[in-house]
């Protein structure tokens, strides 16, 4: 299928405006132009009925996260997030109205997580981060209103490698267990070579190059790319992991990971749905002000998080 045209007019406004690579800037520029894209695609803020932020602790010092109420009523069953953006870039803002809509669809809390960045901190800084507000939340569920039997993990990009490692610490650590993962285009694999990885290299937003950049900004040598909290795709072992919703898009580099992974998870015996949105490139799940089908991506990603923690009452 070709690129959606609304997608084609967000590429060429970039290009228009002289919109540079990452790996073409310093970590701090980079997050500085990746807040002002987000900025320019985000559909209005949509209203929850509470959001606040905290620190709860963490294996480096204080973690930085984002609570979302949607409704009054207590426990609420709760998705625990991770922002994308390369394990480099991207913060609570970037994904804020993510996270609200995510909430208010699927009529649940949602605590966004802001993981030390590399390159500051190397892997697996990230993955004690992320795992660590995870045990949190179950551990802390009942003293924020949440339900400790109905929580799920979720991420784009680098946050859905973050939330498919989770739900793999999970499993072999006994708990906690988990409703559900919404993984949209996670990264999976060791290495960026898959046919998608070549075909889309250029001119769909998510370079290779940049992919190498952020890769090796979090990586600390060559021996990280074989362990599997790195590249989920490379794990022994992906029986008994929570049902999941992986969602894709055609001509993103991280297409043929995210479907590998998806249908690794499905010959593991897991329950899984893809969802390949042909049309769409990299982050178009968070262009909800300007592409129609991240609208529909989201709405699909709140109804099967719905679905899964009415499954579990």
């Amino acid at each position: 299928m070709p690129l959606d045209p609304q997608v084609v007019a967000v590429l060429e406004k970039m290009k228009a405006a002289g919109v540079p690579d990452y790996s073409e800037l310093s970590a701090p520029e980079a997050r500085t132009l990746y807040i002002k894209g987000a900025k320019a695609v985000e559909s209005p803020l949509e209203p929850v009925a509470r959001v606040a932020d905290r620190t709860i602790p963490g294996p480096g010092g204080e973690i930085p996260v984002r609570l979302y109420t949607p409704l009054q009523e207590r426990p609420l069953p709760l998705l625990v997030f991770y922002h994308g953006g390369g394990w480099t870039i991207g913060n609570l803002d970037t994904h804020d109205n993510a996270c609200r809509q995510l909430a208010k669809r699927a009529r649940c809390a949602v605590m966004s997580v802001d993981y030390r960045l590399a390159p500051e901190h190397k892997f697996p800084a990230a993955v004690e981060d992320a795992f660590a507000a995870l045990r949190w939340a179950a551990n802390n569920a009942l003293q924020q209103g949440w339900d400790a039997a109905r929580i799920a993990v979720g991420g784009d990009s680098a946050g859905g490698n973050l939330a498919a490692v989770c739900a793999l610490l999970a499993r072999d650590a006994g708990g906690p267990a988990l409703a559900f993962q919404l993984l949209v285009y996670p990264a999976t694999a060791k290495r960026p070579e898959s046919r998608s990885h070549h075909a889309f290299a250029e001119g769909h937003l998510l370079t290779r190059r940049a992919i190498r950049w952020f890769m090796w900004n979090y990586l600390r040598d060559e021996a990280d790319c074989e362990d599997w909290r790195w590249a989920p795709l490379a794990a022994p072992d992906l029986s008994h992991l929570p049902p999941s919703l992986v969602i894709v898009a055609g001509h993103d580099p991280l297409r043929d990971e995210g479907i590998a992974y998806a249908e690794r998870l499905r010959e593991a015996g897991n329950d899984v749905t893809l969802s390949n949105y042909e049309g769409m490139i990299h982050a178009f799940f968070r262009m909800t002000g300007v592409v129609d089908e991240a609208r529909r991506a989201v709405d699909e990603a709140g109804v099967a998080l719905a679905a899964s923690f009415t499954a579990r009452r």
